[in-house]
C-alpha cells in the first residue's frame, strides 16, 4: 500500500519493539533519583553498542594503570528508566549512556558516547591516536554513520513490525558501503589512527561487534566475510581482555550468563 503524508503530521502507535518509549515529546516522565556510588566516576548505561564504548575505555584505561575507578549503574531502556528526572537531570536526551564526574569534587555531567570518551581519553591522555586529526575524524565519523546501522538498518531488518523491501535494501547498501570504508583504510592501517585508540573502540562497538555476529543477527546477511580486514581487526580488539569486560558491564541480555554484569563497582564484581 502506497502511503500519502497528511499535510501534518500525527502521532500514531508505530508498532515494532521499544515503541512502548517512543514519544515526539522530550523531557521525564517519572520522578526518581539516580543511585550514586563512592568512585568520581558514576555512569549510568546499558550494554548496547553505545553503551559499551565506554565501558570498554574505562576498562582499557584501569588496565593500563590510570586511577579512573568507577561505578556503572544499569538503565533499562525498555523500562524508561532513561526517562526519569534523575537520568534527565544528567542526559535531556534520555538516551544512554551518561556520566556524571564528581573528580576533585566537580560535579560535571557529560552525555554522548563520544563526548564521554574524548572527555576520559583527554584527562589522562591516553588512546588518543598517533594523529589526533586522524583519531577525531573516525571518530566522528562513527557517530555520524552508525544512526544508518543501527536506526537505519536495524531497525527494519530487525525491529519493525514487517519486513519491507526498498528500507532493508537502501539501508544494507549503505551499511554494506560503510564496511567497504571501514575495510580499505585497515587494508593498508593496523589501527584507525595509527595506534589503538578510542576511535577503534567506538568504531568496534557496532562494526566489529557486526561482523562478529553480535549485532541483528545480519551477519549473514550482509556478507560481512568480504570485509576481511575489519574481520581481522574486529577479532584483535574482541581478544583484548579490557574488551571482554567492557562488554560484560551493564549487560543484562543474550544466552551467555558469563557475560552480563548488570552493575559494575568495583573490579571484583567480574570474579563473579
Amino acid at each position: 500500500m502506497t502511503y500519502s503524508p497528511p499535510a501534518v503530521w500525527e502521532n500514531t502507535v508505530s508498532g515494532g519493539k521499544f515503541a512502548n518509549i517512543n514519544s515526539p515529546t522530550a523531557g521525564a516522565r517519572h520522578d526518581k533519583d539516580l543511585p550514586v556510588g563512592e568512585h568520581p566516576l558514576q555512569l549510568y548505561s546499558l550494554a548496547t553498542p553505545n553503551g559499551v564504548k565506554v565501558t570498554v575505555l574505562l576498562e582499557e584505561l584501569l588496565e593500563a594503570g590510570h586511577d579512573c575507578e568507577y561505578d556503572a549503574w544499569l538503565i533499562d531502556i525498555s523500562e524508561g528508566d532513561q526517562f526519569s528526572t534523575g537520568f534527565v537531570d544528567v542526559n535531556p536526551n534520555s538516551k544512554i549512556p551518561a556520566l556524571f564526574d564528581r573528580t576533585k569534587g566537580a560535579n560535571v555531567r557529560v552525555f554522548e558516547s563520544a563526548a564521554i570518551m574524548l572527555h576520559l581519553a583527554e584527562r589522562h591522555r591516553a588512546f588518543l591516536g598517533e594523529s589526533r586529526p586522524e583519531m577525531l575524524s573516525w571518530l566522528f565519523w562513527q557517530m555520524g554513520s552508525a544512526p544508518f546501522l543501527g536506526g537505519g538498518f536495524g531497525h527494519f531488518y530487525a525491529y519493525a513490525p514487517e519486513k519491507l523491501q526498498y528500507p532493508i535494501d537502501r539501508y544494507a547498501m549503505e551499511a554494506k558501503r560503510q564496511l567497504d570504508v571501514l575495510d580499505q583504510h585497515l587494508e593498508d592501517n593496523e589501527w584507525m589512527a595509527g595506534n589503538y585508540s578510542i576511535a577503534d573502540m567506538a568504531i568496534w562497538a557496532w562494526y566489529g561487534q557486526l561482523c562478529l555476529g553480535r549485532l541483528y543477527e545480519a551477519a549473514e546477511f550482509l556478507a560481512v566475510h568480504e570485509y576481511e580486514h575489519v574481520m581481522e581487526w574486529a577479532k584483535r580488539i574482541d581478544a583484548r581482555p579490557a574488551v571482554r569486560r567492557g562488554r560484560m558491564v551493564n549487560r543484562t541480555f543474550g544466552d551467555d550468563e558469563s557475560l552480563k554484569l548488570p552493575e559494575r563497582h568495583s573490579a571484583k564484581d567480574f570474579d563473579r
